[in-house]
Protein backbone atom coordinates (compact mmCIF):
# COMPACT_ATOMS: atom_id res chain seq x y z
CA UNK A 1 0.00 0.00 0.00
CA UNK A 2 1.45 3.38 -1.03
CA UNK A 3 1.88 6.16 1.52
CA UNK A 4 -0.90 8.69 1.92
CA UNK A 5 -0.28 11.96 0.10
CA UNK A 6 -0.49 15.07 2.26
CA UNK A 7 -0.84 18.61 0.93
CA UNK A 8 0.50 21.43 3.11
CA UNK A 9 -0.81 24.94 2.58
CA UNK A 10 1.65 27.25 4.29
CA UNK A 11 4.71 25.01 4.06
CA UNK A 12 7.13 27.95 4.09
CA UNK A 13 5.59 29.48 7.21
CA UNK A 14 6.61 29.09 10.84
CA UNK A 15 4.57 25.95 11.64
CA UNK A 16 4.44 24.50 8.14
CA UNK A 17 8.20 24.59 7.67
CA UNK A 18 8.64 22.46 10.79
CA UNK A 19 5.73 20.14 10.06
CA UNK A 20 7.06 18.97 6.67
CA UNK A 21 10.09 17.00 7.97
CA UNK A 22 7.99 15.37 10.69
CA UNK A 23 5.45 14.14 8.16
CA UNK A 24 8.26 12.80 6.00
CA UNK A 25 9.72 11.00 9.01
CA UNK A 26 6.28 9.48 9.66
CA UNK A 27 6.24 8.02 6.15
CA UNK A 28 3.81 10.37 4.37
CA UNK A 29 4.27 11.65 0.82
CA UNK A 30 4.27 15.45 1.09
CA UNK A 31 3.18 18.01 -1.49
CA UNK A 32 3.54 21.76 -0.89
CA UNK A 33 1.61 24.57 -2.59
CA UNK A 34 3.77 27.70 -2.50
CA UNK A 35 3.68 31.06 -4.23
CA UNK A 36 7.47 31.21 -4.57
CA UNK A 37 8.99 27.75 -5.20
CA UNK A 38 12.47 29.22 -4.78
CA UNK A 39 11.80 29.59 -1.05
CA UNK A 40 11.79 25.81 -0.76
CA UNK A 41 15.02 25.22 -2.67
CA UNK A 42 17.37 25.96 0.23
CA UNK A 43 15.52 23.87 2.80
CA UNK A 44 16.93 20.53 3.98
CA UNK A 45 13.79 18.64 2.93
CA UNK A 46 13.36 20.31 -0.48
CA UNK A 47 14.29 17.21 -2.51
CA UNK A 48 11.94 14.97 -0.53
CA UNK A 49 8.69 16.81 -1.34
CA UNK A 50 6.63 17.63 -4.40
CA UNK A 51 6.30 21.38 -4.97
CA UNK A 52 3.41 22.99 -6.85
CA UNK A 53 3.60 26.68 -7.68
CA UNK A 54 0.34 28.50 -7.01
CA UNK A 55 -1.58 31.06 -5.04
CA UNK A 56 -4.63 30.35 -2.88
CA UNK A 57 -5.77 33.95 -3.18
CA UNK A 58 -6.04 33.83 -6.99
CA UNK A 59 -6.66 30.10 -7.43
CA UNK A 60 -3.55 29.63 -9.56
CA UNK A 61 -2.23 26.05 -9.31
CA UNK A 62 -4.85 25.01 -6.73
CA UNK A 63 -6.49 22.31 -8.84
CA UNK A 64 -3.15 20.64 -9.56
CA UNK A 65 -2.14 20.83 -5.88
CA UNK A 66 -5.33 19.15 -4.59
CA UNK A 67 -5.38 16.32 -7.16
CA UNK A 68 -4.95 12.83 -5.64
CA UNK A 69 -4.44 14.17 -2.12
CA UNK A 70 -5.64 12.32 0.98
CA UNK A 71 -5.19 14.98 3.66
CA UNK A 72 -4.82 18.78 3.48
CA UNK A 73 -3.19 20.90 6.19
CA UNK A 74 -4.52 24.46 6.17
CA UNK A 75 -1.86 26.57 7.89
CA UNK A 76 -2.27 29.77 5.90
CA UNK A 77 -3.45 32.99 7.47
CA UNK A 78 -2.79 36.69 7.09
CA UNK A 79 -1.70 39.19 9.71
CA UNK A 80 -2.34 42.11 7.39
CA UNK A 81 -3.56 43.02 3.95
CA UNK A 82 -1.85 41.80 0.80
CA UNK A 83 -3.35 44.61 -1.15
CA UNK A 84 -6.00 44.61 -3.85
CA UNK A 85 -8.57 46.18 -1.53
CA UNK A 86 -8.92 43.11 0.70
CA UNK A 87 -8.34 43.27 4.43
CA UNK A 88 -6.81 40.20 6.06
CA UNK A 89 -10.16 38.82 7.26
CA UNK A 90 -11.70 39.03 3.78
CA UNK A 91 -8.61 37.46 2.24
CA UNK A 92 -8.62 34.58 4.72
CA UNK A 93 -12.34 34.06 4.16
CA UNK A 94 -11.87 33.81 0.40
CA UNK A 95 -8.96 31.40 0.80
CA UNK A 96 -10.93 29.21 3.23
CA UNK A 97 -13.83 28.95 0.80
CA UNK A 98 -11.46 27.95 -1.99
CA UNK A 99 -9.80 25.33 0.21
CA UNK A 100 -13.15 23.83 1.27
CA UNK A 101 -14.48 23.70 -2.30
CA UNK A 102 -11.24 22.35 -3.78
CA UNK A 103 -10.98 19.62 -1.14
CA UNK A 104 -14.55 18.49 -1.77
CA UNK A 105 -14.07 18.39 -5.54
CA UNK A 106 -10.83 16.43 -5.20
CA UNK A 107 -12.28 13.89 -2.75
CA UNK A 108 -9.84 14.76 0.04
CA UNK A 109 -10.26 12.47 3.06
CA UNK A 110 -9.70 15.13 5.75
CA UNK A 111 -8.68 18.77 6.30
CA UNK A 112 -6.52 19.59 9.33
CA UNK A 113 -6.72 23.24 10.40
CA UNK A 114 -4.67 25.11 13.00
CA UNK A 115 -6.66 28.01 14.44
CA UNK A 116 -6.74 30.22 17.52
CA UNK A 117 -7.81 29.30 21.03
CA UNK A 118 -10.48 31.33 22.80
CA UNK A 119 -14.22 31.92 22.80
CA UNK A 120 -15.43 34.43 20.24
CA UNK A 121 -17.83 37.22 21.24
CA UNK A 122 -18.34 40.93 20.59
CA UNK A 123 -15.23 41.72 22.64
CA UNK A 124 -12.96 39.35 20.72
CA UNK A 125 -10.15 40.70 18.58
CA UNK A 126 -10.61 40.89 14.83
CA UNK A 127 -7.78 38.40 14.45
CA UNK A 128 -9.42 35.81 16.74
CA UNK A 129 -12.80 36.30 15.06
CA UNK A 130 -11.19 35.74 11.66
CA UNK A 131 -9.48 32.53 12.83
CA UNK A 132 -12.82 31.25 14.11
CA UNK A 133 -14.58 32.24 10.88
CA UNK A 134 -12.07 30.30 8.79
CA UNK A 135 -12.69 27.24 10.96
CA UNK A 136 -16.46 27.62 10.52
CA UNK A 137 -16.11 27.86 6.73
CA UNK A 138 -14.04 24.69 6.58
CA UNK A 139 -16.39 22.83 8.94
CA UNK A 140 -19.38 23.82 6.80
CA UNK A 141 -17.84 22.19 3.72
CA UNK A 142 -18.27 18.63 2.56
CA UNK A 143 -14.87 17.33 3.75
CA UNK A 144 -14.35 16.08 7.33
CA UNK A 145 -12.29 18.57 9.33
CA UNK A 146 -10.03 18.31 12.37
CA UNK A 147 -9.49 21.77 13.84
CA UNK A 148 -6.80 22.36 16.43
CA UNK A 149 -7.06 25.59 18.44
CA UNK A 150 -3.86 26.90 20.07
CA UNK A 151 -3.06 30.02 22.07
CA UNK A 152 0.53 31.26 22.53
CA UNK A 153 3.03 28.96 20.80
CA UNK A 154 6.42 28.82 22.50
CA UNK A 155 9.31 28.00 20.21
CA UNK A 156 12.40 29.63 18.76
CA UNK A 157 11.32 32.01 16.03
CA UNK A 158 7.60 32.22 16.85
CA UNK A 159 6.19 35.76 16.91
CA UNK A 160 4.68 35.23 20.37
CA UNK A 161 7.99 33.99 21.78
CA UNK A 162 9.99 36.79 20.15
CA UNK A 163 7.62 39.41 21.54
CA UNK A 164 7.90 37.92 25.03
CA UNK A 165 11.69 37.53 24.79
CA UNK A 166 12.47 41.06 23.70
CA UNK A 167 10.05 42.70 26.12
CA UNK A 168 11.66 40.94 29.08
CA UNK A 169 15.27 41.22 27.94
CA UNK A 170 15.13 44.90 26.98
CA UNK A 171 12.96 46.27 29.78
CA UNK A 172 14.22 45.76 33.36
CA UNK A 173 11.36 48.09 34.37
CA UNK A 174 8.10 47.35 32.57
CA UNK A 175 4.98 49.50 32.41
CA UNK A 176 2.27 46.91 31.91
CA UNK A 177 -1.37 47.22 30.76
CA UNK A 178 -4.28 45.29 32.22
CA UNK A 179 -4.06 42.50 29.66
CA UNK A 180 -0.89 41.11 31.28
CA UNK A 181 -3.18 39.69 33.99
CA UNK A 182 -5.22 37.68 31.48
CA UNK A 183 -4.89 33.91 31.83
CA UNK A 184 -3.13 32.13 28.96
CA UNK A 185 -2.40 28.45 28.29
CA UNK A 186 0.80 28.41 26.20
CA UNK A 187 1.94 25.35 24.28
CA UNK A 188 5.37 24.26 23.04
CA UNK A 189 5.86 24.09 19.29
CA UNK A 190 6.94 20.46 19.71
CA UNK A 191 3.53 19.57 21.11
CA UNK A 192 1.73 21.50 18.35
CA UNK A 193 3.62 19.48 15.75
CA UNK A 194 3.03 16.22 17.61
CA UNK A 195 -0.72 16.84 17.59
CA UNK A 196 -0.76 17.94 13.95
CA UNK A 197 0.95 14.73 12.88
CA UNK A 198 -1.04 12.53 15.27
CA UNK A 199 -4.56 13.59 14.26
CA UNK A 200 -3.94 12.74 10.61
CA UNK A 201 -4.69 9.10 11.40
CA UNK A 202 -8.31 9.84 12.41
CA UNK A 203 -10.79 7.91 10.29
CA UNK A 204 -14.50 8.42 9.69
CA UNK A 205 -16.68 11.25 8.51
CA UNK A 206 -16.95 13.19 11.79
CA UNK A 207 -15.59 16.67 12.37
CA UNK A 208 -13.43 17.30 15.45
CA UNK A 209 -12.47 20.51 17.24
CA UNK A 210 -9.66 20.17 19.78
CA UNK A 211 -8.33 22.86 22.10
CA UNK A 212 -4.62 22.26 22.60
CA UNK A 213 -2.43 23.71 25.33
CA UNK A 214 0.45 22.88 27.60
CA UNK A 215 0.10 21.81 31.25
CA UNK A 216 0.43 25.37 32.66
CA UNK A 217 -2.17 28.11 32.87
CA UNK A 218 -0.45 31.43 33.54
CA UNK A 219 -1.02 35.13 33.25
CA UNK A 220 1.14 36.94 30.73
CA UNK A 221 2.85 38.65 33.65
CA UNK A 222 3.73 35.25 35.11
CA UNK A 223 5.02 34.19 31.70
CA UNK A 224 7.33 37.22 31.56
CA UNK A 225 8.66 36.64 35.06
CA UNK A 226 9.28 32.96 34.29
CA UNK A 227 11.20 33.97 31.18
CA UNK A 228 13.46 36.25 33.24
CA UNK A 229 14.26 33.35 35.58
CA UNK A 230 14.99 30.87 32.79
CA UNK A 231 17.13 33.40 30.90
CA UNK A 232 19.11 34.24 34.05
CA UNK A 233 17.94 37.87 34.18
CA UNK A 234 17.35 39.95 37.25
CA UNK A 235 13.78 40.13 38.51
CA UNK A 236 11.86 42.64 36.41
CA UNK A 237 10.11 45.57 38.06
CA UNK A 238 6.50 45.80 36.91
CA UNK A 239 4.45 49.01 37.07
CA UNK A 240 0.77 48.43 36.17
CA UNK A 241 -0.95 51.13 34.09
CA UNK A 242 -4.71 50.62 33.56
CA UNK A 243 -5.02 53.10 30.68
CA UNK A 244 -2.68 51.42 28.18
CA UNK A 245 -5.03 50.10 25.48
CA UNK A 246 -4.25 47.12 23.21
CA UNK A 247 -3.74 49.53 20.30
CA UNK A 248 -1.22 51.61 22.22
CA UNK A 249 0.35 48.42 23.56
CA UNK A 250 0.93 47.10 20.04
CA UNK A 251 2.73 50.32 19.10
CA UNK A 252 4.86 49.94 22.22
CA UNK A 253 5.65 46.33 21.32
CA UNK A 254 6.52 47.44 17.79
CA UNK A 255 8.87 50.05 19.20
CA UNK A 256 10.69 47.79 21.66
CA UNK A 257 10.76 44.40 19.90
CA UNK A 258 11.58 43.21 16.34
CA UNK A 259 7.90 42.30 15.89
CA UNK A 260 6.39 45.13 13.80
CA UNK A 261 3.24 46.87 14.93
CA UNK A 262 1.15 45.23 12.20
CA UNK A 263 2.04 41.77 13.58
CA UNK A 264 2.03 42.82 17.24
CA UNK A 265 -1.49 44.25 17.04
CA UNK A 266 -3.37 40.93 16.53
CA UNK A 267 -1.07 39.19 19.03
CA UNK A 268 -1.77 41.76 21.74
CA UNK A 269 -5.47 41.96 20.90
CA UNK A 270 -5.75 38.18 21.29
CA UNK A 271 -4.31 38.46 24.80
CA UNK A 272 -7.05 40.76 26.02
CA UNK A 273 -9.33 37.81 26.70
CA UNK A 274 -8.72 34.48 28.39
CA UNK A 275 -7.32 31.79 26.11
CA UNK A 276 -7.54 28.52 28.06
CA UNK A 277 -8.46 24.99 26.97
CA UNK A 278 -12.16 24.28 27.54
CA UNK A 279 -12.68 21.57 30.18
CA UNK A 280 -15.82 20.27 28.42
CA UNK A 281 -14.39 20.16 24.89
CA UNK A 282 -13.09 17.20 22.92
CA UNK A 283 -9.85 15.88 24.40
CA UNK A 284 -7.05 15.58 21.85
CA UNK A 285 -5.16 13.29 24.23
CA UNK A 286 -7.63 10.53 23.46
CA UNK A 287 -6.32 10.57 19.90
CA UNK A 288 -2.71 11.62 20.51
CA UNK A 289 -1.80 10.48 24.04
CA UNK A 290 1.23 11.59 25.99
CA UNK A 291 2.30 14.42 28.32
CA UNK A 292 2.85 17.97 27.11
CA UNK A 293 5.95 20.06 27.75
CA UNK A 294 5.80 22.47 30.73
CA UNK A 295 6.13 26.17 29.94
CA UNK A 296 9.51 26.61 31.64
CA UNK A 297 10.96 23.64 29.76
CA UNK A 298 9.63 24.99 26.47
CA UNK A 299 11.38 28.30 27.17
CA UNK A 300 14.66 26.50 27.81
CA UNK A 301 14.39 24.51 24.59
CA UNK A 302 13.68 27.65 22.54
CA UNK A 303 16.56 29.60 24.10
CA UNK A 304 18.93 26.70 23.45
CA UNK A 305 17.97 26.67 19.76
CA UNK A 306 18.65 30.40 19.51
CA UNK A 307 21.99 30.05 21.27
CA UNK A 308 23.01 27.14 19.01
CA UNK A 309 21.87 28.95 15.85
CA UNK A 310 19.40 26.22 15.02
CA UNK A 311 16.24 28.23 14.42
CA UNK A 312 14.51 26.25 11.65
CA UNK A 313 11.70 28.67 10.85
CA UNK A 314 10.68 32.12 12.03
CA UNK A 315 7.74 34.52 12.00
CA UNK A 316 10.02 36.61 9.77
CA UNK A 317 9.40 34.07 6.99
CA UNK A 318 6.04 35.69 6.22
CA UNK A 319 6.45 38.03 3.25
CA UNK A 320 4.92 41.50 3.37
CA UNK A 321 4.12 42.09 -0.27
CA UNK A 322 4.02 40.50 -3.70
CA UNK A 323 5.47 41.90 -6.90
CA UNK A 324 3.16 42.80 -9.74
CA UNK A 325 4.13 41.04 -12.99
CA UNK A 326 3.94 44.44 -14.70
CA UNK A 327 6.71 45.97 -12.57
CA UNK A 328 10.35 45.99 -13.70
CA UNK A 329 12.61 43.42 -12.10
CA UNK A 330 16.42 43.07 -11.78
CA UNK A 331 16.56 39.97 -13.96
CA UNK A 332 14.33 41.33 -16.76
CA UNK A 333 15.90 42.03 -20.17
CA UNK A 334 15.99 45.64 -21.35
CA UNK A 335 13.29 45.11 -24.00
CA UNK A 336 10.64 44.49 -21.29
CA UNK A 337 10.57 48.22 -20.58
CA UNK A 338 10.03 49.97 -17.28
CA UNK A 339 12.34 52.26 -15.34
CA UNK A 340 15.01 50.62 -13.21
CA UNK A 341 17.49 53.08 -11.73
CA UNK A 342 20.79 51.75 -10.44
CA UNK A 343 23.96 52.43 -8.51
CA UNK A 344 26.72 49.99 -9.50
CA UNK A 345 30.01 49.38 -7.69
CA UNK A 346 32.63 46.65 -7.90
CA UNK A 347 35.94 45.58 -6.41
CA UNK A 348 38.46 42.83 -7.16
CA UNK A 349 40.02 41.13 -4.15
CA UNK A 350 42.75 38.53 -3.51
CA UNK A 351 40.27 36.04 -2.07
CA UNK A 352 38.46 33.08 -3.59
CA UNK A 353 34.82 33.41 -4.59
CA UNK A 354 33.61 31.12 -1.79
CA UNK A 355 35.20 33.41 0.83
CA UNK A 356 33.72 36.48 -0.85
CA UNK A 357 30.28 34.86 -0.86
CA UNK A 358 30.58 34.10 2.88
CA UNK A 359 31.52 37.73 3.56
CA UNK A 360 28.60 39.08 1.55
CA UNK A 361 26.15 36.61 3.12
CA UNK A 362 26.99 37.90 6.62
CA UNK A 363 25.57 41.41 6.16
CA UNK A 364 22.91 42.76 8.51
CA UNK A 365 21.38 41.33 11.66
CA UNK A 366 23.35 41.61 14.88
CA UNK A 367 26.59 42.23 12.95
CA UNK A 368 25.13 45.30 11.31
CA UNK A 369 26.13 46.66 7.92
CA UNK A 370 29.72 46.94 6.69
CA UNK A 371 29.92 50.74 6.73
CA UNK A 372 28.10 53.90 7.88
CA UNK A 373 26.12 52.04 10.51
CA UNK A 374 24.64 55.28 11.81
CA UNK A 375 23.07 55.87 8.37
CA UNK A 376 21.59 52.37 8.26
CA UNK A 377 20.30 52.81 11.84
CA UNK A 378 18.73 56.15 10.91
CA UNK A 379 17.10 54.66 7.81
CA UNK A 380 15.73 51.80 9.90
CA UNK A 381 14.36 54.21 12.51
CA UNK A 382 12.69 56.38 9.86
CA UNK A 383 11.14 53.29 8.28
CA UNK A 384 9.79 52.20 11.65
CA UNK A 385 8.32 55.66 12.33
CA UNK A 386 6.24 55.50 9.14
CA UNK A 387 5.00 51.98 9.92
CA UNK A 388 7.68 49.85 8.25
CA UNK A 389 9.57 46.89 9.70
CA UNK A 390 12.78 48.81 10.44
CA UNK A 391 16.09 47.08 11.17
CA UNK A 392 15.17 45.28 14.39
CA UNK A 393 13.69 42.30 12.56
CA UNK A 394 17.26 41.04 12.12
CA UNK A 395 17.85 37.69 10.44
CA UNK A 396 17.12 34.04 11.16
CA UNK A 397 20.76 32.89 11.12
CA UNK A 398 23.88 35.10 11.44
CA UNK A 399 25.80 33.21 8.75
CA UNK A 400 23.46 31.36 6.41
CA UNK A 401 20.88 32.94 4.10
CA UNK A 402 18.21 31.16 2.09
CA UNK A 403 15.50 32.35 -0.27
CA UNK A 404 12.58 33.84 1.65
CA UNK A 405 14.60 34.80 4.74
CA UNK A 406 13.98 38.22 6.24
CA UNK A 407 17.17 40.25 6.62
CA UNK A 408 16.48 43.50 8.51
CA UNK A 409 14.19 45.46 6.17
CA UNK A 410 15.10 43.26 3.20
CA UNK A 411 13.85 39.88 1.95
CA UNK A 412 16.27 37.35 0.45
CA UNK A 413 15.00 36.86 -3.08
CA UNK A 414 17.75 34.81 -4.71
CA UNK A 415 20.81 32.91 -3.44
CA UNK A 416 23.31 31.03 -5.60
CA UNK A 417 26.67 29.99 -4.23
CA UNK A 418 29.63 30.29 -6.62
CA UNK A 419 30.49 26.91 -8.14
CA UNK A 420 33.50 26.38 -10.40
CA UNK A 421 33.50 29.08 -13.07
CA UNK A 422 29.92 30.13 -12.27
CA UNK A 423 29.30 33.35 -10.35
CA UNK A 424 27.53 33.50 -7.02
CA UNK A 425 24.53 35.75 -6.37
CA UNK A 426 22.77 37.25 -3.37
CA UNK A 427 19.76 39.44 -4.13
CA UNK A 428 17.74 41.25 -1.47
CA UNK A 429 14.34 42.87 -2.07
CA UNK A 430 13.40 45.87 0.08
CA UNK A 431 10.39 45.59 2.40
CA UNK A 432 10.81 49.09 3.83
CA UNK A 433 8.29 51.83 3.08
CA UNK A 434 9.34 53.31 -0.28
CA UNK A 435 7.80 55.19 -3.23
CA UNK A 436 8.76 52.28 -5.47
CA UNK A 437 10.50 48.90 -5.40
CA UNK A 438 14.15 48.41 -4.44
CA UNK A 439 16.76 45.65 -4.54
CA UNK A 440 20.33 45.26 -3.39
CA UNK A 441 22.37 42.51 -5.03
CA UNK A 442 25.89 41.16 -5.21
CA UNK A 443 27.43 38.93 -7.88
CA UNK A 444 30.68 37.18 -7.02
CA UNK A 445 32.78 36.19 -10.04
CA UNK A 446 35.66 33.67 -9.68
CA UNK A 447 38.94 34.99 -11.18
CA UNK A 448 41.63 32.29 -10.88
CA UNK A 449 42.25 32.52 -7.11
CA UNK A 450 40.77 36.00 -6.84
CA UNK A 451 37.21 37.22 -7.14
CA UNK A 452 35.31 40.25 -8.35
CA UNK A 453 32.39 41.51 -6.25
CA UNK A 454 29.81 43.40 -8.29
CA UNK A 455 27.25 45.32 -6.23
CA UNK A 456 24.06 46.87 -7.57
CA UNK A 457 21.43 48.96 -5.83
CA UNK A 458 18.31 48.98 -8.02
CA UNK A 459 15.15 51.06 -7.77
CA UNK A 460 11.90 50.96 -9.73
CA UNK A 461 10.33 54.36 -8.90
CA UNK A 462 6.62 54.87 -8.48
CA UNK A 463 5.66 58.17 -10.08
CA UNK A 464 7.44 61.47 -9.56
CA UNK A 465 7.72 60.83 -5.82
CA UNK A 466 9.85 57.78 -6.53
CA UNK A 467 12.20 59.69 -8.80
CA UNK A 468 12.54 62.54 -6.32
CA UNK A 469 13.38 60.00 -3.61
CA UNK A 470 16.11 58.41 -5.74
CA UNK A 471 17.67 61.75 -6.68
CA UNK A 472 17.62 62.89 -3.06
CA UNK A 473 19.42 59.71 -1.98
CA UNK A 474 22.09 59.76 -4.73
CA UNK A 475 24.67 61.76 -2.72
CA UNK A 476 24.38 59.28 0.16
CA UNK A 477 24.52 56.28 -2.18
CA UNK A 478 27.73 57.54 -3.76
CA UNK A 479 29.48 57.47 -0.39
CA UNK A 480 27.81 54.53 1.38
CA UNK A 481 27.63 52.02 -1.45
CA UNK A 482 31.23 52.62 -2.59
CA UNK A 483 32.50 52.17 0.96
CA UNK A 484 30.31 49.09 1.45
CA UNK A 485 31.69 47.12 -1.50
CA UNK A 486 35.25 47.93 -0.39
CA UNK A 487 34.54 46.76 3.16
CA UNK A 488 32.99 43.56 1.85
CA UNK A 489 36.15 42.99 -0.18
CA UNK A 490 38.23 43.40 2.98
CA UNK A 491 35.94 40.99 4.81
CA UNK A 492 36.38 38.45 2.00
CA UNK A 493 40.17 38.58 2.44
CA UNK A 494 39.74 38.13 6.19
CA UNK A 495 37.58 35.04 5.63
CA UNK A 496 40.05 33.60 3.12
CA UNK A 497 43.02 34.03 5.45
CA UNK A 498 41.33 33.00 8.69
CA UNK A 499 42.19 29.70 10.38
CA UNK A 500 38.71 29.06 11.73
CA UNK A 501 37.52 27.17 8.66
CA UNK A 502 34.38 27.79 6.63
CA UNK A 503 31.14 28.78 8.24
CA UNK A 504 28.08 26.53 8.20
CA UNK A 505 26.31 26.22 4.89
CA UNK A 506 22.59 25.80 4.16
CA UNK A 507 21.17 22.44 5.14
CA UNK A 508 23.22 22.16 8.34
CA UNK A 509 20.17 22.37 10.56
CA UNK A 510 18.79 19.32 12.31
CA UNK A 511 15.14 18.46 12.66
CA UNK A 512 14.62 19.72 16.19
CA UNK A 513 11.45 21.70 16.66
CA UNK A 514 12.04 24.00 19.63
Amino acid sequence: MSAERVLILGATGYVGGRLVPRLLEAGYAVRCLVRTPGKVDGLPWARDVEVVAGDLATGEGVGEAFADVDVVYHLVHSMGSRGGGLDFAALDRRIALRVAQSAERAGVRRIVYLGGLGEVDEDSSEHLRSRAEVGDILLAGGTPVTALRAAVIIGSGSASFEMLRHLVEKLPVMVTPRWVHTRVQPIAIRDVLRYLVGVIAEEGEDDHVYDIGGPDVLTYLEMMRAYARVAGLRRRVVVPVPVLSPKLSSHWVGLVTPVPTGVAKPLVASLTQEVVVRPDGEDVREVVPGPTIPYVEALGLALRRIRDREVQTSWRDAELADRSPAEPYPGDPAWTGGTLLSDEQETTVPADAASAFIAVSAVGGDRGWPTHRWAWALRGWLDHVVGGVGLRRGRRDPDVVRVGDALDFWRVEDVREPAGPHAGLLRLRAEMKLPGRAWLEWRIHPLDGRSRIEQRALFAPRGIAGRLYWWAMLPFHAVIFRAMVERLGEAAVTVATSTGGPRRRPGAHGASAA
